[in-house]
């Protein structure tokens, strides 16, 4: 017994959520049997960001429906009576356990046969467990897992092991943290889910020890002078850094973890762990039967997998990047993901055209971002050839705002650019720089000195006007979150600490590659 749908998305994270608007847009809404979602969670795609951002604060934390998708891009909210009046069936709480792409055929845990016309691939990625005795520790950056370091880690399946990359992970935490009040906390791993975790466990009153073998904090995106203003900043909250050695086992008593033991003998008292150490692309399914690179589904700058029927999107897609001269690229990051989800669907139902720009890479201005206590920083572009600093690097003295940056320079221009405490306006000019690879003649003039202003002066002789909203893409999160602000479970509060207009600020479109 089966089903057959004209559309399949596969994974029920942000990009399917954002494949589902853009659809029920361009086709007002979907006719029965045309489009299904398949998730192995229970309940209609969310914004995932807001597990770490909101979830886990002490009061007024995130609840769903306040994040179902499309919140997170200032964007109607889509809950499931959402998808039920768009003609979209969901298909909840559903594993597919193979797939068949030369029959176009899923199979499901339940048995059921799901057939499509057109496939879209989002099934993102997984977070990197410590299970049959080993340890496996990623790259922040996602590109791809060819640096994992393994060692023997007994005692990671106890209850206070915490990982988070679902909403049961979330609620686990939450959980977990609550007898923990005063208690102690080992956070393994230093890049995005450690730091953030870190910061959510300290505004639940809970003593942090960060374990990582790495020399600083995000490694592979923070230069040391970087890392250093940020360790300083959480060693003022609370937060002890462990730096240069890893967890080589975890003590357990009566099903808990007792205490994490480092390589170098150490012994943590630990009420509870939280393992943040990479994610690994979600692709067993389609080994064998769709190209591969960078440790994804190989697509081209329309979304379209080595089989035309097939298309990825979000962290499982591996694509053409214009901006990096066509180098092709994974980021597991909320705004990938979204905008590959509305590339994909336009590429799918406007297929005009589409032969010529198959060849074509994806016009993205690779993009992260992040939100702690009440620090907000961006980073646009690639952090490739030398950085140059610029801001104060100072402590903040009590109420101020650290404002400060670095610019990574490659023949000549503008690779990628960092701030941190940047306005909507700086973030804007910043991410024109390096949208535009702008050109440096002094570094240490011209960046060094000028460091924002620069930024700014080039923005203005692009042309680009200040605040202004070009047609094509909502603006995404605004005022920066600060860990521990209450807030009332709504779309209002949802917008006060997950943040509406950080990312570019622009409300442009940077997947259409004529902007």
């Amino acid at each position: 017994m089966g089903r057959a749908f004209a559309y399949v998305i596969l994974g029920g994270g942000v990009a399917a959520g954002y494949a589902a608007l853009e659809f029920a847009r361009r086709r007002a809404g979907a006719s029965p049997g045309e489009l299904c979602i398949i998730s192995d969670e229970a309940v209609a795609p969310y914004e995932r960001p807001a597990l770490s951002k909101g979830y886990l604060l002490p009061q007024g934390a995130a609840r769903l429906p306040a994040f179902h998708t499309c919140a997170g891009a200032n964007d109607e909210v889509l809950t499931e009576q959402w998808y039920k009046d768009h003609g979209i069936e969901l298909v909840l709480a559903t594993r597919v356990i193979s797939a068949d792409v030369r029959r176009k055929t899923l199979l499901t845990d339940s048995g059921e046969t799901i057939g499509y016309k057109t496939l879209i691939v989002a099934t993102g990625a997984r977070e990197e467990r410590m299970n049959e005795g080993r340890l496996y520790l990623q790259m922040w950056r996602g590109v791809r897992a060819s640096e994992l370091e393994e060692f023997g880690v007994r005692g990671s399946d106890a209850a206070n092991v915490c990982y988070l990359r679902s909403l049961e992970d979330a609620d686990k935490m939450v959980g977990v943290m609550k007898p923990c009040h005063g208690g102690n906390a080992v956070v393994i791993g230093g890049g995005y889910i450690g730091m953030e975790c870190a910061a959510a466990l300290v505004a639940n009153e809970i003593k942090v020890t960060m374990v990582f073998p790495g020399k600083h904090c995000m490694g592979r995106l923070f230069t040391p002078k970087i890392a250093e203003f940020y360790e300083k900043y959480y060693a003022a909250k609370g937060v002890v850094f462990v730096k240069g050695t890893a967890v080589k086992s975890l003590e357990v008593s009566d099903g808990k973890v007792a205490a994490a033991i480092l390589r170098d003998g150490r012994r943590l008292p630990a009420d509870m762990v939280v393992v943040g150490i990479g994610a690994r692309a979600n692709t067993g399914l389609f080994d064998g039967q769709l190209a591969m690179e960078r440790g994804g589904i190989k697509v081209n700058g329309r979304m379209q997998t080595s089989d035309a029927a097939v298309y990825a999107v979000g962290d499982v897609a591996a694509f053409p990047v214009a901006l990096l001269g066509g180098d092709v690229r994974r980021f597991e990051h909320v705004d990938c993901a979204r905008r590959t989800a509305r590339r994909a669907i336009e590429a799918i139902l406007e297929p005009s055209g589409g032969a010529a720009e198959e060849g074509k890479a994806f016009g993205y201005l690779p993009y992260f971002y992040s939100r702690v206590f009440a620090l907000s920083w961006q980073f646009y572009g690639d952090n490739a050839g030398e950085a140059v600093h610029f801001g104060d690097f100072s402590p903040p003295v009590a109420g101020g705002k650290p404002k400060f940056g670095a610019c990574w320079v490659s023949g000549g221009r503008v690779a990628g650019a960092f701030i941190e405490g940047g306005s909507p306006e700086e973030n804007e000019a910043m991410a024109s720089a390096v949208r535009s690879r702008a050109a440096i003649a002094d570094l240490a003039a011209e960046l060094g000195s000028r460091g924002l202003g620069f930024a700014d002066e080039e923005s203005r002789r692009k042309g680009v006007r200040r605040g202004a909203l070009a047609a094509g893409d909502r603006p995404t999160y605004a005022r920066h979150a600060t860990v521990g602000v209450a807030a009332a479970v709504s779309i209002a509060a949802f917008a006060y600490w997950y943040g509406w207009m950080a990312p570019y600020v622009v409300k442009r479109d940077f997947s259409d590659p004529k902007l």
